[in-house]
Formats: structure tokens, C-alpha cells, sequence
């Protein structure tokens, strides 16, 4: 009786549409992985409507990039350049692919860990930041810091963040001023500006 070779199992992968801009109704790759939830197109939707004046030209942090379907949004509408910061190498490798695939050549993805990466001075601030890290972890309220405390923000930077906690209790920087919020499930994302 022959052996049956046994392939090992690939990581499985799913699809998110590029909702706007030059990049508009491709679809791009994610990876499946513990943690991982692509923002829902309504969000994002709803999110660069929000940003809809200020992403052209602009240089966009993406924190947690998790599947990249925030950083590829900015891109796709006209961000000048990025970067994308992930822990898990499944995000970062799918990520790069995606930026290959679309001929992207003005963003940086790198494998590291967000809080260690913010902990050091910025040598050049963003315009927009993304931060939509793993849930129950604390990140995000010390991510918030480090980005106010180590120059990581251009003045009157936008911030977009996404919680399980509402908005008004996360205890953001007192310089950021909400902008807009609105939740959906359990999930809580708001838009803010850093105003001084």
C-alpha cells in the first residue's frame, strides 16, 4: 500500500475590499490568525469619510496593522507614505505581499513590537495615526502615551482608535480633543486631534 504524503496545512487566509481611492474594489489577502479582525467596511467607510479632508498627502502610523486594511485605506486615498508596525510575522509577510502586489512602493511594514517601537524618540511624526491594537491586553492607553510623550504626532495629528471601552473612559492625552465616535457590537472607534 503506498504512503500518502501529508502536506502540511497551509495558514488559512481570507479577503477584504479596498473600499476607495486608487486602489478601489481590489481585493486583498488577510491571514486568519488568533486576535486578528479586519475592521468591518462599514467602519472604514464611515472612518475615512471622517479623515476624508486630511489623508491626501498625509503620513499615516499604523500601530497594530493586524490585516492592513486600515494602512491599505490610507494608501489607496492618498496618503504619501507609511508605516505599518505588527508583532505577528503571518500580518507583516501578508501585508508586504499586498503592498508588492499593488506596485506600492511608499510604505514600510515592520515586524516589532508597537510598545518597545514607540518607547524610543520619533525622528519624523505622522499626520494620522491608526491604533487598533489586540483587546484586553492595555495597549492602547499606553500606546496613546508613548505617541504623546515621544513626538510620534505631527500637530493637529489625527488619531483613530478602536476599544471595548467607550471613548470617554479610555483616558487619552488631555491635548487630544474628540473628534467624532460611534460603536457598533462591542466595539467602540473614535476619531480624535491632537490640539497642542
Amino acid at each position: 500500500m503506498a504512503k500518502r504524503t501529508i502536506k502540511p496545512a497551509q495558514p488559512k487566509s481570507s479577503q477584504v475590499r479596498i473600499i476607495g481611492g486608487l486602489w478601489r474594489s481590489r481585493k486583498v489577502s488577510v491571514p486568519q490568525a488568533p486576535g486578528l479582525r479586519p475592521t468591518p467596511d462599514r467602519v472604514r467607510e464611515t472612518l475615512f469619510n471622517w479623515l476624508a479632508p486630511y489623508v491626501q498627502g498625509a503620513r499615516v502610523l499604523d500601530a497594530y496593522t493586524g490585516s492592513g486594511a486600515l494602512f491599505l485605506e490610507a494608501l489607496s486615498r492618498g496618503a504619501s507614505s507609511g508605516v505599518a508596525l505588527d508583532s505577528n510575522a503571518d500580518a507583516t509577510n501578508n501585508l508586504r505581499g499586498n503592498l508588492a502586489l499593488l506596485a506600492c512602493e511608499t510604505a514600510e511594514v515592520l515586524r516589532v513590537d508597537t510598545l518597545h517601537y514607540l518607547s524610543s524618540e520619533a525622528e519624523h511624526g505622522f499626520d494620522i495615526v491608526l491604533l487598533d491594537p489586540p483587546f484586553h491586553q492595555d495597549l492602547l492607553l499606553n500606546s496613546c502615551e508613548l505617541l504623546e510623550c515621544n513626538n510620534w504626532l505631527n500637530p493637529c495629528a489625527w488619531i483613530y482608535t478602536e476599544s471595548e471601552q467607550a471613548p470617554s473612559s479610555l483616558g487619552v492625552p488631555h491635548t487630544w480633543r474628540l473628534h467624532r465616535e460611534k460603536h457598533t457590537g462591542q466595539v467602540y472607534y473614535a476619531l480624535w486631534q491632537k490640539t497642542s
